[in-house]
């Protein structure tokens, strides 16, 4: 079983490239990151038409997130994460498939640092932890993916140097990632890629995916469960250099059923 995750970027912008993925690595769960419409303006349609269902949590101009499904219907479990109901980006969206729970977040980004949006990064991250440690409690096998804005250590960027001052990796964004895999997820992209070196973003800005200037922001966290289940996990790089790309590229882990 394919779980992947892929911020796209705009989804009207970009659905020819997200079709063409979709049809080429056919992932029997898709979760969207940053659509960037309303819910009317959701091409549901265009997705039955390859033959994947789905529920989607949308948001006018940025954010926003969908849960794809190969042949069968996303049960929503959950839209929003709780614990701030001032909070109406829509940053999150839960389902059941096949016996798994997906967990589908755009974490906040946090720049610029200091400041009210950091904070705001910081605070959804606890919240985050709490929301899936009650899936840890009640050992349902969860997987918990999506564009974390977090580059977890130094082996998951290019440059240390040159994004040093980057909400992505200010210690206090590193610490609330590892806290949260501490208490019993696992990085499957980490896992499997010890020594770093894995990129999933790259900036459109001054050349870097021609000169593999990227970093690791994209990941899979799987519960003890899913985590002895997982067979392979990897990054569809390729996808990045094809024309009107998204600046991020799919990641993936597949499960034994």
């Amino acid at each position: 079983m394919r779980i992947a995750s892929f911020n796209i970027n705009g989804i009207k912008a970009r659905l020819p490239r997200l079709l063409e993925w979709l049809e080429e690595t056919r992932p029997a769960v898709a979760c969207l990151q940053e659509i960037k419409t309303q819910d009317e303006g959701f091409p549901a349609e265009e997705f039955a038409k390859i033959g994947y269902q789905a529920i989607w949590h949308g948001q006018k101009g940025f954010n926003g997130v969908a849960i794809l499904a190969d042949g069968v219907a996303p049960v929503e479990m959950q839209r929003g994460l709780p614990g701030d109901e001032l909070d109406e980006q829509a940053r999150y969206l839960e389902a059941d498939v096949s016996g798994v729970r997906i967990c589908n977040l755009y974490l906040p980004n946090g720049n610029p640092q200091p400041g009210p949006k950091f904070d705001y990064k910081l605070a959804w991250m606890d919240r985050l932890r709490r929301r899936c440690a009650l899936h840890l409690a009640a050992e349902i096998p969860t997987v918990v993916l999506g564009d974390f804005n977090v580059i977890p250590e130094d082996r998951d960027v290019w440059s240390v140097s040159a994004m040093a001052s980057d909400a992505l990796m200010q210690p206090a964004s590193r610490d609330a990632y590892a806290r949260l895999l501490a208490d019993g997820w696992t990085d499957a992209i980490a896992t499997l890629n010890p020594r770093g070196g894995v990129w999933t973003f790259w900036d459109y800005q001054a050349g870097a995916w021609q000169r593999d200037h990227g970093f690791r922001i994209d990941h899979l966290l799987l519960s003890p469960d899913c985590a002895d289940r997982m067979v392979a996990a990897g990054v569809d790089k390729a996808h990045r250099g094809r024309e009107k790309a998204s600046d991020h590229a799919p990641v993936w882990v597949e499960l034994r059923i």
